[in-house]
């Protein structure tokens, strides 16, 4: 129950009444007496009421007519008392809604009465009111009575009524319309089907309304009538209505009841027909009035716009707009275009700020806005409504700068003393502000040509809180202050725009989220570069469609207008606020024209911050060229019509920082005020918000920031941020504190602005990369030429952006690479490439170490893209980019070596593109690159990937800037073998993989696989990549790297060798071994005979090293002995081979021309190379003996000369397990040769070479310069030294001819002089009997001939001769030295060593043969004690050849160069006689020896009888000595000879005897002194001819005539020597006188006389038979002889003779009978 009908409120009620009604009773009781009557009837009434009814209040009602009755008369008194209690009560009853509708009427009535006498006006206009507000029980006619009644009192003298009134009037009107809204409420649930309204005016077609709506409806029908001055059809009795109470009545209806008039065709209809023409109607003295015009020119006096109608109608026009503009649309099209016309700036000022009051209501409506836009601005023939407004705006606030307004003088700022108006805005804070005036703070305001108009606080953001509109109870026009109209505007425009962005921003995002559910499943979207449509999927509605043709037009309709007056605005503006406020704005539709892609109005507003970021007219082309077209890709804003104010130049901003342009030629400085800095900020924010949208408009914006970033002199640092730079940076750059402190803040900003491009799409990136790169390709073009400093912006944050980007890098890394390669790293400018390089460097670094998803290990095509450019900056010349990309790629290895995977190829590369003439610090770093590599990632990089490194290391080594770089990088490649050896299996197995991988490839594709060294298994063509690049480095130009080369590459295929496989041997002999020494003989050969001064700084060459010829000649014995000692120790491996034996001529023709070569050096190693591939191994020490004992030892004694030993070095263990099978012996054994060889014929070729290099290096010279070369004695002693290892090989085919080879080539070695500056390490002193090594080896040679003959079958014993006739060859030398050509020689004595003279030729200086020649006899002697019987020696007549050499120095004797020549002749003479003369013996009838006897003799006599003297200095021991050798040949000649003379011919026999007799005769001249002759006296000597002559004078034996001759040729010989000998002392004992005779003399006597004596007893035995008469003829004849000596004065004579002459006793016996002839 409410409060009114709860039994207490009734009891209450009733108590009331009956006090009312007494009361009345007791007022009328003395004048009005029926009233009493009637009040008091009234009581009892009510008390019956209250007795007999339950609900009470029901039965009030029911009887109100009665129950009211007494009141109502009580009023018609008009008494002010009674009527006063009379309205009280009635009031009561109405508020407990007790009245009736007829008791109702009744009311009315008495109401109306007393409003028409005036009287209690307040109090009925109270009653009305409750009346009306309780209940609906007025209606129609009542209730129409009722308004009017109100009405007329609004029209009473009395203001106070007047405006009670006024108020309830409202109130009732308000009152009927709830009650419309009521009454739907109810009906709602029954819809009916409205009916059409007729379309006339006749007010009673609304029978189809509902009570309560009609009644609203014709009040409101009546309210236009009224405001049209026309009689109303339902409030009959109107008096009086002003149109100013109507309109406003008609306003807050419309305003409030707008539901009412839209679900209600009548009402809708009303507001069709009544209103709207109503409102144009009255706005026409508005439109026609022109300010200014003079009223006399027109004939008819125009109406003055009235303010307070004006006002109200613009209040009704926003009302209807605002509520009803669905309904209204052409109508409110005619409004705003009124509105629009309102702003002219013909138009009064008040009336240009109500209009643009009402123009701000609109704004802050979007959704209204989008309205006008879809219903106007899209359709065809309409006026473009909403443009309008905006572009009204804009001419409206460029008007207020252009013309002052009237009335007002514009005041300027300085007059403003201390605080203005109290309203002073935001004044600036900046902390460097400077006060304009002297100090005053600045009033916010906007300033432009000298026009300067103040900023008001006139509304909150978004609110249209209007000041004149509101202005009800003016009269007359308000005057404006001064920039109220201009705040309103741009108020106005920022709420435009706010209200814009923010609801298409909104919609957006939904239709976007709607978007993306529905293309979730589907592909991206597919966005064109400029108009970044949004994609619309299939079943996307068409609503949104719609939509976004709406939010284009919208933007499109009001971009101009709004750019035009911001941009003015912006330049006019003082205040920091209202400049944060214009940019913003800007930014927004700046934004949002990027979102919906709409390219041009993007790129205005863009511009239009950018320009405000500059300082006035700044040559920035990018910003200027507004003319061209967009097809040009240039960025303007196209030909929109729009008056575009340039920016005023006399700012009154502050200055906050000075710089110089960023320009080709930059022309002074220029200045940035605070302002342009507060847009750079707004640009940076713009970027960092709204880069997604901003698509080519990056140019603008990147250019502008540039250019800033230039004025306020920041400079990149590392990653692309940029700092302040150093305050020297330019001399013109001044930055106040104020900006100073503003830097960091830019800096950060800028830098953030590019971390968030991370979050741009794709597209956006890549609009954002080309901005950057064209801008940096314009920052190029002005450092082209001049050395200034670049403006680096663009590089640096090309970097920025690539590095926050790295999570998508793929998307950006070709454009930004590829800008950076091929235009910053190539620019001449420095600064400029540098930063291009240390970009791009650090975006790889980036690149390589952002943790990718998947990982680069699993994305190999990623890694490639990241490490190709460092690639592709190996194709860019300048050194300091290489600097970069070197110190690069160390970083990259240090950091991500393990993980480059496929990446290898490429850093490789870049290692390996150092060119030579790069620079020394450029190879440095690309080699500690490399060194890092071998060391450490060889086991982590792709075994594909080895081959690259050998060849960039290779690569290093040819480099000719640092000796030490070369040297090391051939280290390098010494280790990288090593990493093959120990991975070998590793290694080939992924190879073989990856081949199987390739072949498959190249199958597919039908093509051949294409790879170096083809045929070969991979693993094997790494090996021979590295030797060949080894090869390479072993015939550099630099003596110190081919040495190094040459030992590694040989050391290499030593040690690893063996894991090549067989076939593969073929391509290292061929392809590498072979190549190698062609190429270094050929160098050699032609190499440089000039002498190198010094080895560059102050390094000494050595004389052996002094030109380029002795250096090759290093490398040539180098190279050679590697390739045979691989021969040598790889033989087992090589032999197999089918071309062995090409290989072998190949090699052994390499040996010959080495060893031909005109330098001792390299002929005497390519000897020992020859040595070695014998396999002459030489001794191994006990530590390297093999544990197993050699399998295969064929022993041969070969006497190994010193050089030997030494020379072939020590030979290289073998690694692998055939090690042991090359023989080695140490210095106890015999050597050992391994015959491997089982192929004669390499060992025929060897001989065959051997025998070339001999003939060839010991033929003499023909002629004779200084220059002829001469082998060396090193040389020719190792040549000689080969044979004999050789030898043993070849020795079952060695015939005659080979051996006469051989014999020219000992010859001739043997005959080579040697140089003079050499002699005295060469040879012994003269003293010394030794042989040279040379010499050794000669007659070793000779002796393992021999004794391989000796061994040998029968046909090689007829060598032996010729072995001899070598022999004795070299025995004559010991007399006659060998000639050399026509060389001459001095003998070693007078060559002169002491004091060679410098460059003269050498001398060349024979050597001592002697002890060779002797050695040479010896050897013979042997040889001919083991050979005397061997047919040969017999049939070749040897001993007489060797007695015919012997008998040379015999002969000369003493004259013999060396003295024991002679006596070695003597005693080999005897030996061979000894075994020589029994073997001639034997074959004495064969006639083989016929011509030695002869020769024998005369050796005998020329020795015995020597022609020369003995030396004056020989002493007697000496002289002794040598008679006693020529007692020893006699002795011979005794012992040998002659007791076997029947086998000898008789003249030889002859010649013996008469020799035996010359010798045993002294037959000296007398002209020698006594002393001489004792000592020359050769007493022994003749005592044993004589006896020797006496042994065979008889014999008692003589078994053939033979004998018998030879003994009486001894006794004739004898006799007559005796009969000599004793005349010639008689003769001189006579001369003499008292002398006595010489004692030689007197022993000779004594001598004959004993031989005598022993002669006549010998005769004396023998058989008569055997002597012969003639010889005791003889005898006895000597008998007077001997008498005649009797007279001798000495003893001893004497009793000689008596021993002689005893015998002669027996001769004396008488004669026989007969004696005739002395015969008996």
């Amino acid at each position: 129950m409410s409060g009114t009908s709860s039994p207490e409120a009734v009891k209450k009620l009733l108590e009331n009444m009956q006090g009312d009604l007494r009361g009345l009773s007791l007022e009328c009781r003395k004048k009005f007496p029926p009233v009493k009557e009637a009040a008091e009837s009234g009581i009892i009434k009510v008390k019956t009421i209250a007795a007999r009814n339950t609900d009470i209040l029901a039965a009030l009602k029911e009887n109100s007519s009665e129950v009211v009755q007494p009141f109502l008369m009580g009023c018609g008194t008009k008494e002010p008392k009674i009527t006063q209690l009379c309205l009280a009560a009635i009031q009561r009853l109405m508020s407990h809604e007790v009245v009736s509708e007829a008791a109702a009427g009744n009311i009315i009535n008495m109401l109306w009465q007393l409003m028409e006498n005036s009287l209690e006006e307040l109090k009925l206009l109270q009653t009305v009111l409750v009346l009306l507000t309780t209940n609906t029980v007025v209606h129609d006619e009542a209730l129409s009575k009722a308004i009017v009644l109100c009405f007329r009192l609004h029209f009473t003298k009395d203001n106070i009524t007047n405006n009670t009134a006024a108020a309830t009037v409202r109130q009732v009107v308000t009152v009927v319309f709830e009650r419309v809204v009521a009454e739907d409420a109810r009906y709602k649930d029954t819809i009916d089907q409205p009916v059409a309204v007729q379309g006339n005016s006749n007010r009673r077609s609304v029978s189809t309304l509902k009570p309560c709506a009609k009644d609203a409806y014709m009040l409101f029908q009546d309210l236009c009538q009224l405001v049209n001055a026309d009689a109303p059809y339902w409030l009959v009795g109107m008096t009086e209505m002003t149109r100013t109470f109507g309109l406003e009545l008609l306003e807050s209806v419309l305003n409030d009841f707008p539901q009412v008039f839209l679900q209600h065709q009548e009402f809708s209809f009303l507001l069709k027909e009544r209103v709207c023409p109503l409102v144009i109607k009255l706005f026409s003295p508005n439109i026609k009035f022109r300010q200014g015009s003079s009223t006399s020119s027109s004939p008819a006096p125009v109406e003055k716009p009235y303010f307070p109608i004006c006002m109200r109608l613009l209040r009704v026009v926003s009302v209807l707009i605002k509520q009803f503009y669905s309904l209204l649309v052409t109508e409110c099209e005619i409004f705003l275009s009124l509105l629009v016309k309102f702003l002219d700036a013909d138009k009064p000022q008040w009336l240009r700020a109500v209009a643009v009051e009402s123009i701000h209501r609109l704004c802050v409506q979007p959704q209204l806005l989008r309205s006008f836009c879809q219903s106007y601005d899209m359709k065809q023939h309409s006026t473009k409504v909403f443009r309008d407004i905006v572009n009204a705006l804009g001419s409206f606030i460029q008007s207020l700068f252009l013309v002052p307004s009237t009335g007002n003088t514009s005041m300027t700022p300085n007059q403003t003393g201390g605080n203005a108006s109290g309203n002073t805005g935001s004044a600036q804070t900046n902390p460097g502000v400077l006060g304009m005036g002297g100090g005053a703070t600045v009033l916010p305001a906007f300033e432009y040509r000298g026009t300067w108009i103040p900023i008001l606080n006139v509304t909150v953001q978004g609110s249209a809180k209007a000041t004149y509109l509101e202005m009800l109870d003016k009269v007359e026009p308000p005057t404006i202050p001064e920039g109220y109209a201009m705040s309103v505007a741009f108020h106005c425009l920022l709420d435009l725009v706010r209200g814009i962005t923010t609801m298409i921003e909104g919609e957006l995002g939904e239709a976007e989220t709607v978007g993306q559910t529905t293309t979730e499943t589907s592909s991206l979207p597919v966005q064109s570069s400029e108009q970044q449509v949004l994609q619309s999927v299939s079943d996307q509605s068409e609503k949104e469609l719609v939509s976004r043709a709406v939010w284009e037009e919208m933007v499109n309709a009001c971009w101009c207008g709004l750019l035009a007056a911001l941009s003015l605005l912006l330049d006019a503006s003082t205040d920091e606020a209202a400049t944060e406020n214009i940019l913003k704005a800007e930014l927004t539709m700046a934004a949002l024209c990027g979102r919906l892609g709409l390219v041009t109005s993007r790129d205005a507003f863009i511009t239009a911050i950018c320009k405000g970021s500059l300082p006035p007219h700044y040559a920035l082309t990018v910003l200027n060229s507004t003319t061209a077209a967009l097809s040009s890709k240039s960025y303007s804003i196209q030909g929109q019509n729009v008056q575009m104010i340039s920016p005023s130049s006399e700012s009154h901003q502050q200055v906050v920082a000075v710089g110089q342009p960023l320009a080709l030629q930059p022309q002074g400085t220029v200045m940035l005020t605070s302002k342009n800095i507060q847009c750079m900020r707004t640009l940076l924010n713009l970027a960092h918000c709204h880069g997604a949208v901003l698509g080519t408009s990056w140019q603008l914006v990147l250019a502008t920031l540039q250019h800033l970033v230039w004025i306020l002199g920041l400079k990149p640092g590392v990653g692309g941020a940029l700092k302040p730079g150093r305050a020297v940076e330019g001399p013109s750059t001044v930055l106040t504190t104020a900006v100073m402190t503003d830097l960091p803040v830019i800096s950060n900003i800028l830098s953030r602005l590019f971390e968030s491009s991370q979050y741009l799409d794709d597209v956006s990136l890549h609009h954002l990369i080309n901005a950057l790169c064209s801008l940096s390709l314009e920052a190029m073009d002005m450092a082209y030429g001049n050395n200034k400093e670049p403006s680096l912006f663009a590089v640096a944050k090309l970097l920025e952006t690539g590095l926050v980007n790295m999570h998508r890098i793929e998307i950006l890394w070709r454009p930004l690479t590829g800008h950076l390669l091929e235009k910053v790293c190539q620019h001449p400018n420095s600064r400029m490439r540098e930063w291009g390089a240390e970009a791009l460097t650090s975006l790889i670094k980036a690149g390589l170490t952002f943790s990718h998803d998947p990982p680069l290990s699993q994305n190999q095509r990623l890694q490639l893209l990241l490490l190709n450019p460092l690639k592709e900056l190996s194709n860019i010349s300048h050194p300091d980019i290489r600097i970069k990309q070197l110190e690069c790629v160390l970083q990259i290895l240090q950091s991500q070596g393990d993980s480059l995977g496929p990446g290898w190829p490429l850093v490789l590369g870049v290692m390996g593109a150092i060119r030579s003439d790069q620079g020394e610090s450029l190879i440095r770093t690309a080699f500690q690159c490399l060194q890092l590599v071998v060391t450490d990632f060889l086991p982590t990089m792709p075994c594909t990937c080895l081959q690259i490194v050998v060849e960039v290391a290779g690569s290093f080594g040819l480099h000719n800037q640092e000796l030490n770089i070369s040297l090391t990088s051939i280290g390098l490649l010494w280790n990288i073998s090593d990493y093959f050896f120990q991975r070998g299996e590793i290694i080939e197995k992924e190879l073989n993989k990856e081949e199987a991988v390739l072949q498959k490839q190249a199958e597919e594709k039908g093509v051949m696989l294409n790879r170096p060294f083809h045929p070969a298994s991979p693993f094997d063509c790494l090996w021979l990549c590295l030797y060949a690049k080894l090869g390479e480095l072993c015939v550099d130009p630099r003596p110190a790297v081919r040495k190094s080369a040459g030992q590694t590459l040989f050391s290499t295929i030593g040690a690893h060798g063996t894991l090549l496989q067989h076939s593969t041997w073929h391509t290292v002999i061929w392809k590498v071994l072979f190549h190698l020494l062609d190429r270094v003989r050929e160098s050699s050969t032609t190499a440089d005979k000039e002498k190198i001064e010094s080895g560059g700084g102050n390094i000494l060459i050595h004389h052996s090293r002094d030109t380029a010829e002795k250096q090759w000649a290093e490398t040539w014995v180098l190279t050679l002995a590697g390739v045979a000692r691989i021969f040598n120790t790889r033989r087992y491996l090589l032999q197999p081979l089918g071309d062995f034996s090409q290989a072998w001529d190949v090699l052994l023709d390499h040996i010959q021309s080495a060893a031909l070569s005109k330098n001792n050096e390299v002929s005497l190693a390519a000897l020992k190379s020859f040595q070695e591939i014998l396999q002459i191994v030489s001794p191994v020490r006990d530590s390297e003996k093999p544990d197993t004992p050699p399998a295969i030892n064929v022993s041969v004694p070969v006497v190994v000369g010193t050089t030997t030993a030494t020379s072939i070095g020590r030979s290289f263990m073998r690694t692998d397990s055939i090690g042991e099978r090359i023989g080695r012996y140490n210095g106890s054994e015999p050597p050992v040769i391994t015959d491997e060889i089982e192929d004669l014929n390499l060992w025929w070729a060897a001989w065959n070479s051997w025998y070339r290099i001999g003939s060839e290096s010991t033929r003499p010279p023909i002629t004779c310069d200084k220059l002829t070369f001469i082998p060396s004695q090193p040389f020719l002693t190792a040549l000689i030294q080969i044979f004999p290892a050789l030898y043993q090989h070849i020795k079952t085919g060695f015939s005659m001819d080979d051996l006469q080879k051989l014999g020219v080539i000992l010859h001739g070695a043997v005959s080579v002089p040697i140089s003079s500056d050499a002699s005295p390490f060469i040879l012994p002193s003269y003293t010394e009997a030794v042989l040279t090594s040379l010499q050794e080896a000669v007659l070793t040679a000779l002796d393992v001939l021999q004794k391989a003959i000796c061994v040998g079958s029968e046909n090689m014993q007829i060598m032996y001769p010729a072995i001899f006739d070598q022999l004795l060859a070299f025995v004559e030398f010991s007399c006659k030295p060998p000639q050399y050509g026509q060389l001459e020689t001095k003998h070693v004595a007078n060559a002169k060593y002491n004091q060679i003279q410098l460059f003269a030729p050498a001398e060349w200086v024979a050597l001592n043969y002697v002890p060779f020649a002797e050695r040479s006899l010896e050897v013979v002697v042997d040889l001919y004690q083991k050979t005397a019987c061997h047919k040969a020696v017999v049939t070749e007549k040897v001993l007489q050849n060797i007695i015919k050499t012997l008998r040379i120095p015999l002969s000369l004797k003493y004259s013999c160069p060396s003295e024991s020549t002679w006596k070695l002749a003597v005693s080999s003479l005897l030996k061979v006689l000894s075994i020589g003369l029994p073997v001639a013996r034997q074959h004495a009838s064969s006639g083989k020896f016929d011509s030695m006897w002869p020769e024998l003799a005369n050796t005998f006599e020329d020795f015995l009888f020597t022609k020369s003297t003995p030396p004056d200095n020989l002493s007697i021991q000496e002289f002794q000595k040598n008679e006693s050798i020529d007692v020893e040949v006699v002795q011979l000649i005794s012992t040998e000879i002659l007791p076997y003379a029947n086998f000898i011919p008789k003249e030889f026999v002859g010649q013996i005897m008469t020799m035996l007799n010359k010798g045993s005769i002294h037959s000296q001249s007398s002209s020698f002194t006594e002393a001489e002759i004792d000592i020359r006296m050769r007493e022994e000597f003749s005592k044993v001819c004589f006896e020797t002559l006496l042994q065979f004078s008889f014999s008692n034996k003589v078994t053939t005539p033979q004998e018998g001759y030879i003994s009486r040729m001894a006794l004739s010989v004898l006799l007559k020597r005796s009969q000599d000998v004793l005349h010639r002392y008689i003769e001189d004992e006579r001369l003499s006188g008292k002398c006595p005779l010489p004692r030689q003399q007197v022993t000779e006597i004594i001598f004959v006389l004993k031989a005598v004596s022993t002669l006549i007893d010998s005769l004396k035995k023998t058989q008569p038979e055997n002597v012969d008469a003639n010889t005791w003829a003889q005898v006895i004849a000597l008998y007077p002889t001997l008498v005649e000596c009797i007279t001798c004065s000495s003893s001893e004579v004497c009793s000689a003779l008596k021993e002689a002459l005893v015998p002669f006793k027996d001769f004396m016996h008488p004669p026989a009978s007969k004696v005739q002839n002395g015969e008996s």
